[in-house]
């Protein structure tokens, strides 16, 4: 059997090969390739938005994320703001919390919630007039929610 052309069609549990008989009399048989899918992810679903909260990805640079922290909690008149990251973005996230943290010189604090998302994927065949239709699968993902804050002067 032949690789696969792209990862994500490895991931993708695959129908055995066909097997079809040659036209000529010599008794040998061609393999062909299974149906091909093309996976497209739908965006997750988004939790409330509100002034104060702020959505970290990987697409956008590290710094104008961090900026954009520090502008809500010093000129943006919030106490806290609530920092929330998916996935290969965790790490970013918690990243940019700690060094929240690390430039107020302790005055702020952190605090920080897990969660599990659960995703949707479209896989479409790639050829439509071969076969298959397009399915739908759903995979769980891993969230963090890093509030960060003044806290209350005693």
């Amino acid at each position: 059997m032949t690789e696969p052309r792209s990862p994500v069609s490895a991931s993708i549990p695959q129908p055995p090969p066909v097997v079809v008989p040659p036209p000529s009399t010599d008794g040998a048989a061609v393999e062909m390739d299974p149906v091909e899918y093309t996976l497209r992810k739908r965006l997750p679903r988004k939790l409330p938005k509100r002034r104060n909260d702020v959505y970290v990805n990987m697409k956008t640079d590290f710094r104008a994320q961090l900026a954009r922290c520090q502008k809500l909690l010093e000129g943006g008149g919030h106490r806290e703001i609530c920092v929330h990251g998916l996935g290969l973005a965790i790490n970013r996230a918690i990243n940019i919390a700690l060094q929240l943290q690390a430039s107020s010189q302790g005055a702020l604090q952190l605090a920080a919630n897990t969660s599990t998302v659960e995703l949707v994927d479209d896989l479409e065949p790639e050829d439509p007039d071969e076969a298959g239709e397009p399915m739908t699968r759903t995979r769980n993902n891993s969230a963090i929610h890093i509030k960060v804050f003044y806290p209350d002067p005693q």
